[in-house]
C-alpha cells in the first residue's frame, strides 16, 4: 500500500557567527524539527574592511537542498531568516557587486552624526521609530555615498541579506516587511521606505525590492537551482526575514500581556503592539520599532548578549590584577561548564554596563572587562570564573533595566517574560533574569528562530489561523521552564550599585 509522504518544511536560519539548514513537520499535532547541516558565518576581513561571504552561504543552502533531494524528502516550501541592517548590492546585469559590508565594519565610525546634518536626529527618529546605532542600514549606505563607493554607483538594487539569499534562489527581488524594518528606512506607519530619508544620500525607492510581508510566497526555485539540487520547483515563503522576527512569532504567549526576550549573541528585549510607540520618551530610551507578524510591531531594544563570552572564550590570556602582565585564562571547552563554575566566583563582585561601545569589537574583551571594572573602581575578575559571573549578572541587571523602560512604555501591564534562544540553555542566567526583574521567567523554545520560520511557512498554506494559534501548537510542541524569582532583596541592592557603576 503506498503512504502519503509526510509534508516537510525547510527553514534556513543564520545567525553572526554560525548558520544552520533545518527540517520541520508535524507529527500527530507537534512540530517536530530535525538539523540538516551546520556551518560556521565568519567575517572576512580585508585590509580595513570586514565583510560576509555571501557566496558561502548561498553554497551551504545549496548544500541542505541537496541532502533534502538525496533523502528523498518531500519539502513544500523554503523560508530564510537572518540577521538585520547588512545588504547585498545587485548590478544592471543582476550580478552580486561585491560581497556585503559587515554590520561590525569601522567605516560607520562617525556616521550617524555625518547623516544629522543632512536631517536631524530628532525627524528621522519621528520618520522611523528605529533605535540609532551607527550599522543601521541608513547610515550604512550613506558612508558608502559620501565614501563614492563604486558598488553603490553602480547597483541596481539593494537587497537586503535574505531577500539576497532568495533572489539568488529564485531570481525575484523582494523587500520583506521585517527586516526592512531594521534599516532605519522604513515608515512603521506605512511599512514603506521613506522616500526622503533616501533621497538626500542618492536612491530610489525603486532600487529595493517588491514590498511582501511574513507568510507570502515569493516564488519558486529557478530552473539552475532546480537542477543543482535535484529539486523541483519549491516554493520559497517570505518568512520574518530578520531573525528576531521570526524568533518572536515563535513565542509561546497566550495573551499580549508579556514582554520578550530573545537571548544569543544579541539580547533583544521588547514587546509587541499593534502600532509602534513613537514618542519623547521612547526616543530618550532609544527604543526601535521593528515589524512583526501579522502587521505588529515589536517594540524592543537591542542589548549585546552572549557576544561579550563569546569573544572572551576565544582569547587565552588576560590582564593579572597584581601587575598588570599578561596571564593565562584556561577556559573549559564545555560552554555548560563555563555556566557552571562562574556559580564559583563570589556574586556582585563587578558589574559592566554590556552596551559600552568598548565591548561592541575589541581587540581583547577580556582586557575590554578588565579595564572597565578598573576603571569603575570595581574588582578586577582575573579568571574565568569571575569573568563569566560578571557578564551574566550584568546582563540580568541590564534587562531588568531596560524592562523598566518598556514598563512606562507599555500599553498593557507586563505579566511575564518569556525567553527564547540559546540563552535558555543557561539556566544560571535564567534564575538570575527572574530575581533581577522580579518577574515569572517562561524559558522555552531554544530553536525559537527555526520555529517560527517553520510556523510561518505553515501559516503561507492556511495550516494556522493567526500569531496566537501559531504559539498554542508551538507551546504544546515543546517543554518550557518556569524560573520564580528569589533573592529579591540582594538583587535590588545590586541594582543600585550597578546603576551607580554604569552611570545610569
Amino acid at each position: 500500500m503506498n503512504t502519503i509522504p509526510i509534508p516537510y518544511f525547510f527553514a534556513v536560519d543564520l545567525g553572526a557567527t554560525s548558520g544552520r539548514t533545518i527540517l520541520g513537520c508535524s507529527v500527530e499535532g507537534k512540530l517536530k524539527l530535525r538539523e540538516l547541516t551546520r556551518f560556521p558565518n565568519t567575517i572576512i576581513q580585508t585590509g580595513t574592511h570586514y565583510y560576509w561571504d555571501i557566496y558561502a552561504l548561498y553554497n551551504e543552502i545549496i548544500r541542505g537542498l541537496k541532502l533534502v533531494a538525496d533523502e528523498g524528502i518531500h519539502i513544500i516550501s523554503i523560508g530564510i531568516d537572518t540577521w538585520g541592517c547588512d545588504f547585498v548590492l545587485i548590478g544592471k546585469d543582476g550580478g552580486i557587486l561585491r560581497n556585503p559590508y559587515c554590520y561590525r565594519d569601522p567605516h560607520t565610525d562617525g556616521a550617524m552624526e555625518e547623516y544629522f546634518k543632512l536631517i536631524p536626529k530628532e525627524k528621522v527618529y519621528e520618520k522611523t521609530g528605529i533605535q540609532f546605532m551607527q550599522f543601521n542600514s541608513l547610515f550604512q549606505l550613506a558612508t558608502l555615498r559620501r565614501n563614492h563607493d563604486s558598488a553603490l554607483e553602480a547597483a541596481d538594487k539593494i537587497l537586503f541579506i535574505p531577500d539576497a539569499l532568495i533572489y539568488m534562489l529564485t531570481n525575484e527581488s523582494v523587500c520583506e516587511y521585517t527586516v526592512l524594518s531594521t534599516s532605519q528606512l522604513m515608515d512603521p506607519r506605512t511599512q514603506r521606505i521613506d522616500t526622503e530619508l533616501i533621497d538626500v544620500i542618492g536612491l530610489k525607492e525603486s532600487q529595493f525590492g517588491r514590498y511582501v510581508q511574513p507568510g507570502e510566497v515569493v516564488g519558486a526555485l529557478s530552473k539552475e537551482v532546480q537542477d543543482m539540487t535535484g529539486l523541483g520547483a519549491v516554493q520559497v515563503v517570505a518568512v520574518a526575514g530578520h531573525d528576531t522576527g521570526s524568533a518572536v512569532a515563535a513565542v509561546p504567549a497566550k495573551d499580549e500581556r508579556f514582554a520578550y526576550l530573545s537571548c544569543g549573541t544579541w539580547s533583544l528585549l521588547g514587546i509587541e503592539t499593534k502600532e509602534p510607540i513613537i514618542n519623547e520618551r521612547s526616543l530618550d530610551y532609544n527604543f526601535t520599532n521593528e515589524g512583526g507578524i501579522e502587521g505588529t510591531t515589536r517594540c524592543l531594544k537591542d542589548i549585546c548578549g552572549m557576544w561579550l563570552l563569546e569573544r572572551a572564550r576565544k582569547e587565552k590570556q588576560g590582564l593579572s590584577k597584581e601587575d598588570g602582565k599578561k596571564q593565562p585564562f584556561s577556559w573549559p571547552e564545555d560552554v555548560n561548564q563555563i555556566n557552571h563554575d562562574a556559580m564559583e566566583a563570589p556574586a556582585f563582585q563587578s558589574f559592566i554596563n554590556p552596551d559600552d561601545p568598548r565591548f561592541a569589537n575589541p581587540q581583547s574583551m577580556i582586557e575590554a572587562i578588565q579595564d572597565y571594572c578598573h576603571e569603575t573602581g570595581q574588582h578586577v575578575p582575573d579568571n574565568y570564573r569571575e569573568l563569566a559571573r560578571c557578564i551574566f549578572e550584568s546582563l540580568a541587571l541590564r534587562y531588568r533595566q531596560v524592562l523598566g523602560y518598556l514598563k512606562e512604555l507599555a500599553p498593557f501591564p507586563i505579566e511575564r517574560l518569556h525567553v527564547i534562544g540559546g540563552g535558555t540553555r543557561n539556566h544560571y542566567l535564567m534564575q538570575m533574569t527572574a530575581n533581577s526583574t522580579g518577574l515569572p521567567v517562561i524559558a522555552g523554545p531554544v530553536e525559537g528562530t527555526a520555529l517560527g520560520n517553520i510556523m510561518l511557512q505553515h501559516y503561507s498554506l492556511g495550516l494556522a489561523q493567526d500569531r496566537f494559534d501559531m504559539r498554542k501548537n508551538i507551546a504544546e510542541s515543546i517543554d518550557l521552564q518556569t524560573y520564580q524569582p528569589q533573592d529579591t532583596t540582594a538583587w535590588d541592592a545590586a541594582y543600585k550599585r550597578f546603576l551607580n557603576v554604569t552611570n545610569n
